[in-house]
């Protein structure tokens, strides 16, 4: 009896869209208890582990891949307000932002202009095509705010937001190691460093080392995403017209 009550559960959570959103926060909550238990090794990323486990699943299952983001879009959909949410720890900080405002800046700049460059002149050096190209550009910036760039300059989103969470994933497990091999202990630093190259992920990895990295992660999380947005586009068109 209970076999068959379970089987009649599982027809219809796999024929409702509640299944995807359940099966994505299950996964990511079995992520983040692996994690704490490897006392969150950068290697044990929970988002990492959340899509093994979700990509194993949907093999198992051979669930469509359009028919899970569908059911699991409200996640996406809450990606804006946890960027946006970033915000709140910024606030409290404020009047060492201020004093530090010039530094931060150049920074920004040269770590957002270094993150691109780097990404583009690899792969072209390889032989991509123009739209991984464009896909790769904003690569280093929060994912919602990434995927209205690649599109306003002409490339495929959804291939940016698989570069952006590759690219959250690997600097925000090799990036607190780097830090340590050159000295760099500063939690500003390290936090902005994060922020800048690894976006949200980074972010969550820096909350994890101090609430002051996490901060200066969100900062530069924020910052570059808003001056990407107005810059890239600006940048790829000049150099779309020159040649």
């Amino acid at each position: 009896m209970m076999r068959d009550d379970i089987f009649q559960l599982w027809v219809y959570l796999s024929a409702s869209p509640l299944f995807a959103l359940t099966a994505t926060l299950a996964a990511y909550v079995l992520a983040v208890a692996i994690a704490r238990r490897l006392n969150f090794h950068p290697l044990a990323n929970p988002v990492l582990l959340a899509v093994l486990f979700l990509s194993v699943g949907l093999l198992i299952t051979g669930e469509p891949y359009s028919e899970y983001f569908a059911g699991a879009q409200f996640v996406h959909f809450l990606l804006g307000p946890a960027t946006v949410a970033f915000a709140i720890p910024l606030a409290a900080m404020w009047h060492r932002l201020h004093r530090m405002r010039l530094a931060l800046v150049v920074g920004l700049l040269s770590g957002g202009a270094a993150a691109s460059l780097s990404a583009v002149l690899v792969a072209w050096a390889l032989g991509a095509s123009r739209e991984t190209i464009l896909a790769l550009i904003p690569k280093s910036i929060t994912t919602p705010i990434a995927m209205g760039i690649t599109q306003a300059i002409g490339g495929p989103p959804s291939l940016t937001a698989v570069f952006c969470i590759v690219t959250g994933i690997f600097g925000a497990a090799a990036g607190p190691a780097l830090f340590s091999r050159f000295g760099m202990q500063s939690r500003i630093l390290r936090g902005f460093a994060l922020g800048t190259a690894a976006h949200g992920i980074g972010t969550a990895r820096a909350f994890q080392e101090h609430p002051e990295a996490g901060a200066f992660a969100g900062l530069a999380l924020g910052l570059h995403g808003t001056l990407a947005a107005i810059l890239i586009p600006i940048v790829v068109a000049a150099i779309t017209a020159l040649l």
